[in-house]
């Protein structure tokens, strides 16, 4: 950490579910606590049932407001026929962060070994907006956030973080 001053983020929660309500989505509810607790701000939440098209237009709205800096989505990401978060999330993005993935297995092989595999946690950036699909477990929610997402979105963390490139992500839509 520097001396900079922290600088909180809007971040939309949505989790992506055909079974979960909003008194049951513990990965939604761990991921609202470390946003709050980090002192970013929750901009908005909702819970999605496995339809891509349903996923992508969330996606879309939330990049279009002007509210909303970065979105997290918790479920869908594994390999089952209903699992379409990732394929969502890919219809949106304009560039694909692959490293997210790659460091989030890295993460999880800590915890669960060889069963990372099964993840495909991903991230990429859309009309300025960071976008984030995390596996649907409370357990993978923590772990993306308290090992990756805290840094990056901390203004603070150096060498560089997703924070202070924010201002720039979409540049190539303004006018020269």
């Amino acid at each position: 950490m520097t001396d900079r001053p922290f600088v909180p983020v809007r971040i939309a929660v949505l989790t992506v579910s055909d079974t979960r309500s909003l008194a049951e989505d513990r990965s939604g509810d761990t991921l609202v606590a470390r946003i709050e607790a980090a002192g970013h701000i929750l901009a908005a939440r909702n819970i999605l049932p496995d339809e891509r098209a349903q996923i992508a237009d969330q996606l879309r709205a939330w990049c279009a407001d002007p509210e909303v800096d970065v979105v997290i989505s918790t479920g869908g990401t594994g390999l089952t026929g209903r699992d379409v978060t990732v394929e969502a999330h890919r219809d949106v993005y304009e560039k694909e962060i692959d490293a997210f993935g790659t460091v989030f297995t890295h993460v999880s092989m800590a915890k669960i070994g060889t069963s990372a595999v099964q993840s495909r946690a991903t991230g990429g950036v859309a009309r300025g907006t960071y976008l984030f699909a995390l596996p649907g477990s409370p357990g993978a929610c923590k772990d993306a956030w308290d090992e990756i997402l805290v840094k990056q979105l901390d203004y603070r963390h150096m060498p560089c973080n997703f924070v202070e490139i924010m201002p720039r992500l979409d540049e190539h839509l303004r006018r020269k």
